[in-house]
């Protein structure tokens, strides 16, 4: 399987909030660099942080507008990730790069602007 269809595969787990689909194809010391957070290595520390997220959303959508893989098979994806919270859904632009060993996610960074995600965030919470 290419890493570009494992991306697509990880993406699918997050649409079906399926956190045990999305920590499986972490690498057990995964970076993740959620920027211009801060970063979190390891596959049980991402998990602690992903999972009260997932927990609080009824629904997640994140759509895939461009996927490409190099041929060092890094998968860069370009996407809106969509988290419907409190009955409403908050729209993120994001620019995700997933780099592999071992056929796992070992290199994970989305960028994004922290000015839309904090309007989208204050908006749906109240």
């Amino acid at each position: 399987m290419s890493n570009k269809n494992k991306v697509i595969g990880f993406i699918n787990s997050w649409n079906n909030r399926d956190i045990e689909g999305i920590v499986e194809v972490l690498s057990p010391d995964c970076f993740y660099h959620n920027i211009p957070m801060d970063p979190i290595k390891g596959r049980e520390d991402i998990r602690a942080y992903l999972e009260p997220f997932v927990q609080m959303t009824t629904n997640i959508e994140w759509i895939i507008h461009q996927i490409a893989e190099n041929d060092e098979g890094v998968v860069l994806t370009e996407r809106t990730d969509r988290f419907e919270i409190n009955g409403q859904w908050m729209d993120i632009l994001v620019m995700g790069v997933m780099e592999f060993e071992d056929g796992l996610i070992s290199n994970w960074r989305d960028y994004f602007d922290m000015k839309a995600y904090e309007s989208e965030t204050a908006r749906v919470l109240g």
